[in-house]
């Protein structure tokens, strides 16, 4: 794809726009120097706009625009449930997670491990969330990231994956979590302005120039078995997204682990000035959940109508038949649609992506060195350590995880459909973790010794899972975390004899209350949620 003079000025203008914000925001004050409160949360000076548009600039990446339009090309709308799903679960993170989170002053996920269970149990979960952000986080964003710059731009691979990984290290690595998310304000306006025209003249090009409703239509007559939020096991999908079981089973697990104990997404509601503004943050973030599906899954099912209608293809000429997504390549389906916009809104286009993939990176480098800081360096290395210290070694550790990332990335080539293989190898340890957390806030019998089982033996148990034939990878986390759950209860039962564990959690009566700003957008969501799976069965 060629990039016009104006496509390039648009672009190059969103890079110096992000790079200027985020040294800006990232300067020391005369006569502050920066601590780790500043460099790991912020300051806990964000208000809620901040840190509601940080939460979705933080979570859709390449992953989301070039994976799960991928996912909508191949299945369809289905794949739109982790975004709806996920608008009902910020809710219950917010109303049952964060007033916890808030009230015992937490810097990472890691550390309420150890104020409810124990150091050993901290050190464990903060070695495997490293290496999950590392070795599966970072550098899947960034093969992806670099997938669409290869495919829209003819940029090698690994000179992209560098590129993105520079990008995003020029600003996060010196200015913590301040540059991160007030970066990520304008991140998101360029994300959901470049999604929503991609989108919109897609369905355009479908009809001919005849409007997006139109388009929409078209799209709808084509390919009505991409419209069902429900797959049947007729459906070859269907091991992907097993029907009802979506609703009842195990993508809560995914969802509730992914947005209440997950560090780079919880990590700006505990920069929040304060609990009421980190809930009204969570309630925009909602919001904006329920609009992702329609510039992130509907241009997939556009571009594969557009490819199996030879009128279509015949209209697009040469444009049209370059990098043309299929089977076992569906994840072409959006960088190709880029290539078919005109002059002017490809460059915008191209830097939503861009923002998708560096506000992602930028957001998960900061955590990983958060968690490396927090919870190894400072527990383990350097008790002392001082808040220049901190600030640098977090600096140091942000900087080796983006270099190990690069390395990995070009090494995740051939995968198909990457948002699912991001969710099903996900979804090996994330059950896990979420039996620990849920027991460890709600269960006050709950003790170390279980906590510790539970985490070991939940492994082996989705491995096996995992290699039983015919059960889905939503299924298996859902058995998974109602087995590791049973485990827990039984051996607390067995080393706490059966009395409340002496670090279990009071809650104390209104300690869940909630604005009625919060309650109103609460009861809206969930209506439209309703509607959309109503209408979409």
């Amino acid at each position: 794809m060629e990039f016009s003079t104006i496509d390039l000025v648009v672009f190059i203008s969103y890079c110096l726009l992000i790079v200027g914000i985020g040294l800006y925001v990232s300067r020391d004050k005369k006569g502050h120097q920066k601590n780790a409160e500043d460099y790991f949360l912020a300051g806990k000076t964000l208000p809620w706009w901040a840190i509601g548009a940080s939460l979705i600039a933080a979570n859709i990446s390449a992953e989301q625009f070039i994976g799960m339009s991928g996912s909508g090309f191949a299945l369809g709308l289905a794949i739109a449930s982790y975004e709806w799903m996920a608008a009902i679960t910020l809710l219950i993170v917010g109303k049952y997670f964060l007033p916890i989170f808030i009230e015992k002053g937490l810097y990472t996920i890691p550390e309420f491990v150890e104020k409810r269970f124990s150091t050993n149990l901290k050190t464990i979960l903060a070695v495997f969330w490293i290496a999950l952000y590392i070795f599966v986080n970072l550098s899947s964003v960034l093969y992806l990231g670099a997938l669409a710059f290869e495919t829209i731009m003819d940029v090698p691979r690994v000179y992209a994956v560098f590129g993105l990984g520079l990008f995003s290290a020029v600003y996060s690595l010196y200015g913590g979590l301040s540059a991160v998310a007030w970066t990520d304000v304008i991140q998101v306006v360029f994300l959901v302005l470049g999604g929503l025209v991609t989108t919109y003249l897609a369905l355009d090009v479908l009809s001919d120039g005849q409007g997006f409703l139109v388009g929409f239509n078209l799209v709808l007559e084509a390919a009505p078995e991409k419209f069902h939020m429900i797959l049947d096991q007729s459906n070859d999908q269907y091991m992907n997204l097993p029907g009802i079981w979506v609703l009842v089973g195990g993508m809560w697990v995914a969802n509730i682990y992914y947005w209440g104990f997950n560090q780079y997404i919880i990590q700006r509601t505990l920069a929040a000035k304060s609990l009421g503004e980190a809930q009204k943050g969570i309630a925009l973030a909602a919001f904006l959940k329920m609009i992702i599906p329609f510039i992130v899954v509907l241009p997939g099912i556009a571009a594969y109508v557009m490819v199996n209608d030879p009128e279509v293809m015949a209209r697009l000429g040469v444009s049209g038949q370059l990098n043309i997504p299929g089977v076992g390549s569906s994840d072409k389906a959006y960088p190709w649609l880029l290539q078919l916009l005109p002059t002017g809104l490809k460059g915008i286009a191209f830097a939503a992506l861009t923002a998708a993939v560096v506000s992602s990176l930028a957001s998960m480098l900061n955590s990983t060195s958060t968690i490396f800081t927090m919870d190894i360096y400072k527990q383990h290395i350097n008790k002392n350590a001082s808040d220049r210290q901190l600030v640098n070694t977090g600096r140091l550790s942000a900087g080796i995880a983006l270099i190990i990332a690069c390395i990995m990335a070009p090494l995740l080539g051939g995968i198909d459909q990457a948002f699912q293989f991001i969710q099903e190898y996900t979804g090996i340890v994330s059950p896990g973790i979420l039996a620990i957390f849920l027991l460890g806030l709600f269960w006050k019998k709950t003790t170390n010794q279980a906590a510790i089982w539970g985490a070991v033996l939940s492994i082996p148990i989705a491995i096996g899972l995992k290699f039983t034939h015919g059960i889905p990878f939503i299924n298996q986390m859902g058995l998974t975390a109602i087995g590791t759950m049973i485990l827990i209860i039984i051996i607390s039962y067995q080393t706490g004899k059966g009395e409340d564990d002496p670090k279990g959690i009071q809650l104390e009566k209104g300690f869940f209350t909630t604005s009625p700003i919060f309650n109103i957008s609460a009861f809206v969501i969930c209506i439209l949620t309703a509607v959309l799976y109503a209408v979409f069965w």
